[in-house]
């Protein structure tokens, strides 16, 4: 009951071919490949719009005048 072996997987690998055929798991893999693509160009975006967010922050801070409070600051002590 050890590993099991090249022959077996081969043996696994043809009933799963007979079962689905080769068309629909060629569909899914370029489905999950689809996916993976997707979801690293989503986090890429998301990681773009955080340092643009940042950015805008900083601007506004420049902007303000020296005597302006934070109130955000101020209530956590």
């Amino acid at each position: 009951m050890g590993s099991f072996s090249i022959w077996h997987w081969l043996i696994v690998l043809v009933i799963v071919m007979l079962v689905f055929g080769t068309k629909k798991l060629r569909n899914i893999g370029s489905d999950l490949g689809g996916a993976v693509k997707g979801f690293k160009e989503g986090m890429k975006d998301g990681s773009g719009e955080a340092k643009t967010d940042t950015a805008k922050i900083a601007d506004a801070g420049a902007t303000q005048s020296t005597n302006t409070i934070d109130v955000d600051a101020k209530e956590k002590r």
